[in-house]
């Protein structure tokens, strides 16, 4: 597996860091895939998250349902004013 330089690993944080919690998950499962073996503990190390996490994220992608681009959460009450 080849590593990232410096530069792309902090460009990869920031890019995960502005990503709401599903769109982080699948992100970084996407890049462990691209890497193949010790994809996921790598990418987990750069992001700073649970392998687990990226674990979920490639079981997302894998399945042949519909990705979900809704809202993660309901609105906020202040919403209405």
């Amino acid at each position: 597996m080849d590593r990232y330089t410096p530069v792309v690993e902090g460009m990869m944080l920031r890019m995960y860091n502005s990503l709401n919690e599903r769109d982080r998950r699948r992100y970084a499962a996407v890049e462990a895939v691209k890497l193949g073996h010790g994809g996921i503990e790598y990418v987990a190390q750069i992001v700073k998250c649970d392998p687990k996490t990226i674990h979920l994220g490639i079981s997302e992608l894998q399945t042949s349902a519909e990705l979900s681009v809704e809202r993660q959460r309901k609105k906020g009450v202040d919403e209405n004013r």
